[in-house]
């Protein structure tokens, strides 16, 4: 079990209920961190990785935090270079004991980047963030998934799906083979602008909140150099203690609200299950070459 070396962590204040609504309190994210963590470690381990803490719980406004901090012995991190040219430390979990390590610090969020801390200027999967506007219906954004992925089939990608523990759901595509941050970019931006100039009344690809009303925004904003998203297993910090909980393409369809999983039902479904829901994920390789072409035209 990946577990392994998190028990001789501390949690203080054990009893301090971090989510009001469902009685969940700061040991309660910690149990639950340890009994998801052979299924939550791999998709944030060796990752610059943004938390989001909650040190008086969800009812207090919580902050996002990047860069290590006195007292955070058990967490990893990595120097690298920002925009500004500077170069700083950031906070990059390595194993379970970094993770139960940020629990204790107030950590109830998990953010990593697109790619590794050993080949930081290559990512590895993209992020398409289906984000609906007010009025929205959640069969809506199922048909959104299934086309985005049926139009990344027909470029020759694969991709998978899992939902936010938020409104909305991500359409996450690996890559695993060389690829540049720009060229993530510049293809995530076309998608994205060419699906929402083709069906102008379901989508848009402009973060403006004013004009999201009715439609869903295809976030494609998170696959650029130091953007993040929400790691799968990851808790959210908002009422229910939902949980971003990746799904197979066929079970979509069951999942019937977007807060359907949460701390107490998605250890339950991970026992039951009898394989990964994103089997092949980690290993499969493919790249943009052909899917820059066919968007070529949409590029600026």
């Amino acid at each position: 079990m990946s577990r392994q070396g998190t028990d001789d962590i501390v949690i203080t204040h054990p009893e301090r209920v971090l989510f009001p609504d469902a009685g969940v309190t700061k040991q309660d994210v910690a149990d639950y961190y340890r009994r998801v963590m052979d299924w939550f470690l791999p998709g944030i381990a060796h990752r610059p990785t943004s938390i989001l803490r909650f040190p008086e719980g969800i009812g207090e406004q919580g902050f996002f935090q990047k860069h290590p901090m006195r007292g955070m012995t058990h967490v990893g991190h990595v120097r690298l270079r920002e925009e500004s040219g500077a170069t700083d430390d950031y906070l990059c979990p390595t194993d379970a004991s970094s993770v139960v390590g940020l629990v204790q610090f107030g950590a109830i969020e998990f953010h990593p980047w697109g790619s590794r801390a050993d080949s930081l200027e290559t990512p590895d999967y993209l992020v398409f963030d289906l984000d609906p506007g007010k009025g929205v219906d959640w069969n809506d954004i199922i048909d959104a998934a299934r086309l985005v992925r049926s139009r990344l089939d027909e470029v020759g990608l694969q991709s998978f799906v899992r939902t936010t523990g938020g409104k909305g759901l991500h359409v996450v595509l690996p890559l695993h083979t060389p690829c540049t941050w720009e060229d993530a970019k510049r293809f995530a931006q076309a998608f994205a602008h060419t699906l929402a100039n083709e069906q102008p009344r379901h989508f848009i690809a402009k973060a403006n909140m004013e004009e999201r009303a009715g439609r869903i925004f295809i976030d494609y904003l998170r696959n650029s150099r130091g953007a993040t998203s929400v790691a799968s297993y990851s808790l959210r910090g908002r009422t229910g203690a939902t949980v971003a909980t990746p799904l197979r393409w066929q079970d979509l369809g069951k999942c019937k609200h977007p807060g359907d999983f949460n701390i107490h039902t998605l250890p339950r479904r991970l026992a039951r299950l009898l394989s990964d829901p994103w089997d092949g994920f980690a290993t499969l390789r493919q790249g943009l070459e052909k899917a820059l072409r066919a968007y070529g035209d949409s590029i600026d």
